[in-house]
């Protein structure tokens, strides 16, 4: 298996270009100006280390892939490379928050979760200790490095840890609003950065608030719920259903946990059906929680966009999303089957 090292993931720093790194819209992309989620968040990062001298940044021989070449060099003595030791990252982390600092944690989605996972949940969440872990380039971005590097389960092992907030940014309007909030909170939180080029889709005057959806589109024969690179193709969704007559509500649902319990009840109570779309496993993300919630509190027509339980293909991240329907066409049939099964 190949090691989670810059030898293996794409070197990306601040100030550089990502000619391989193509944007992931929907009809008209061409026509689209999209951003990096990535550059949003160095951007952020050295904006707050500038302002406050304990901000520090962790990483697991990633200084390139985890986009920290502008702070090491602004901040030679405020980045700490722990080696390719994940375990050891997360740990050094926690020493780092009980001394007084403020952490952030920063490497490939799948090794930072998979890798880490206990010292995730008893270092940082039980403990207490304000780490911001930081999963670079998630979801099925390494597609072509394979299932190893792919990281959809993230959103389902980050969910089931008590008391740790799940952030997923879906541009960098976002991106930056989620590292200055991670660095005010007093415990951990996750945050997974887009390595995809997006849209903006954030409107101006949107609040980023705890635990709260951002809707983006009016609607009340549908609701479509989406995190991340899914965001703007669940827009498109709604405006090419919009032209048929359908009226769709597209939330993006910022926080995975705590879920908006109220946004995801009105959009059932208020609609015909629900879609969920993730670039993430459905066994334990986005569908899951809304799916819980609805089952137990308003049991609604439903279908979950996402990566079913099996390993994806090896390919780029296009295709795996054309794989596995997370496109504007796949929430469009979505949203039609829901509405065919409320009739």
């Amino acid at each position: 298996m190949n090691r989670p090292t810059d030898a293996v993931l794409p070197d990306v720093e601040i100030g550089l270009e990502s000619g391989e790194d193509q944007p992931l819209t929907g009809p008209g992309a061409a026509d689209v100006e999209t951003y990096d989620c990535r550059r949003a968040f160095a951007e952020a990062l050295i904006e707050m280390a500038r302002q406050d001298q304990r901000v520090v940044a962790v990483c697991n021989d990633s200084v390139g892939s985890s986009n920290l070449g502008g702070f090491q060099k602004e901040f030679p003595d405020r980045l700490i490379n722990v080696g390719i030791a994940e375990q050891d990252l997360v740990g050094v982390g926690a020493g780092l928050a009980n001394g007084g600092m403020i952490p952030f944690v920063s490497a490939a989605g799948p090794f930072l979760t998979g890798r880490a996972l206990e010292q995730i949940k008893a270092d940082v969440a039980y403990s207490g200790f304000r780490v911001i872990l930081c999963g670079q380039s998630p979801g099925m971005a390494y597609g072509e490095l394979g299932p190893t590097h792919h990281s959809i389960e993230d959103l389902s092992w980050m969910r089931a840890i008590a008391g740790l907030p799940v952030v997923v940014p879906a541009d960098p309007a976002q991106t930056r609003d989620a590292v200055r909030w991670a660095a005010a909170q007093e415990g951990g939180s996750y945050l997974r950065i887009p390595r995809f080029k997006v849209p903006a889709t954030t409107p101006e005057d949107a609040a980023f608030e705890a635990g709260k959806a951002v809707q983006l589109t009016e609607g009340d024969d549908a609701a479509v719920l989406a995190v991340g690179t899914l965001v703007p193709r669940a827009v498109d969704a709604a405006r090419k259903l919009r032209a048929e007559g359908v009226g769709v509500r597209v939330l993006n649902m910022t926080f995975v946990h705590p879920l908006d319990t109220e946004a995801v009840l009105a959009a059932a109570m208020q609609t015909r059906g629900v879609v969920t779309a993730e670039e993430a496993t459905v066994s334990g993300g986005l569908g899951a929680a809304v799916a819980s919630l609805l089952a137990q509190e308003r049991p609604t027509p439903m279908r979950i966009l996402g990566v079913p339980n099996v390993f994806a293909p090896t390919g780029d991240a296009g295709y795996l999303l054309e794989h596995f329907g997370l496109t504007v066409d796949g929430i469009v049939t979505a949203v039609r089957q829901v509405l065919d099964h409320g009739r």
